[in-house]
């Protein structure tokens, strides 16, 4: 299934792509879907009302996760480029729900940096409450699969060693459009698939979630080892080579790009770089 939360009529839908139409679940977003039991159940059963794909407003596929935990320095290509050794442990760093956009909406780069950057990433999306999984239950805990840009002040990141304070921005984080379900995918709950990030259309970014350190799998089993995974939980799982602040020179986003971070299978975020509005 590919399942997405759309607005419509000035609220949000958790909607089923079938098709070219999008059927309406039942329920407000996809995280108040996730929080049923047997959530799969009324998702692929439901028929209400029906809305067209083509030019849908897509929210971010889950508005409001109880958390979104990232991982840095997870493919191996992108740890060489940044001069690193392969980790023996994920790097974890977390996003705030006012972080997140919708799979259209408008990349507000904030006056404050002068380092504004991109990273495609591969997102898990949690679907039941676990904590120290492993094995069967660890891939029972995946949902599904979503497409995030990981948008970083690299300026902010790297002021002191912890990275939050470049990762946390409002409003620049999209995420969507669809979750897709691991039985859609190459690999299952552990796919293996092309991911590509371009700047007003020049390719930035392209390998495949096959070269990724930890999987997603491992990953369940990590962060849940930590704390507690709730349903609609987004776990970004880094990003590959081909980021700006690695290049050299070096690349940023200064305002009116497009950039389109993609991913086989699941989707494609299509979203305007804008310059915040400070009063």
């Amino acid at each position: 299934m590919k399942l997405a939360t759309l607005r419509t009529g000035g609220t949000t839908r958790a909607v089923r792509l079938d098709g070219e139409t999008l059927v309406d679940l039942g329920f407000p977003d996809v995280g108040t879907l996730l929080r049923q039991d047997n959530w799969p159940e009324p998702a692929a059963s439901a028929v209400g009302t029906t809305y067209p794909a083509a030019g849908a407003d897509f929210a971010p596929v889950v508005p409001a996760p109880s958390k979104v935990v990232c991982v840095g320095l997870n493919y191996r290509n992108h740890i060489q480029e940044m001069g690193r050794d392969l980790p023996e442990h994920p790097t974890l760093f977390a996003k705030f729900p006012d972080c997140l956009i919708g799979a259209d909406d408008d990349i507000v780069r904030p006056d404050e940096t002068e380092q504004f950057d991109w990273e495609v990433e591969l997102a898990v999306v949690v679907g039941k409450r676990v904590r120290r999984a492993r094995g069967a239950e660890a891939e029972a805990a995946i949902a599904g699969f979503t497409v995030l840009n990981d948008i970083t002040c690299r300026d902010w990141q790297f002021r002191t060693r912890e990275w939050l304070q470049g990762k946390m921005w409002d409003s620049t984080t999209p995420v969507g459009p669809y979750l897709v379900t691991p039985d859609e995918l190459p690999g299952g709950v552990r796919p293996s698939l092309d991911v590509r990030l371009l700047v007003d259309g020049e390719v930035m970014q392209s390998d495949s979630t096959g070269d990724l350190l930890f999987d997603p799998v491992d990953l369940i089993e990590y962060v849940s080892t930590i704390v507690r995974l709730n349903p609609g939980d987004i776990i970004a799982t880094g990003t590959p080579g081909g980021v700006g602040h690695a290049r050299r020179p070096e690349r940023y986003l200064f305002g009116g790009e497009t950039v389109v971070t993609e991913i086989q299978g699941i989707g494609r975020l299509e979203n305007r770089v804008v310059k915040a509005n400070v009063s």
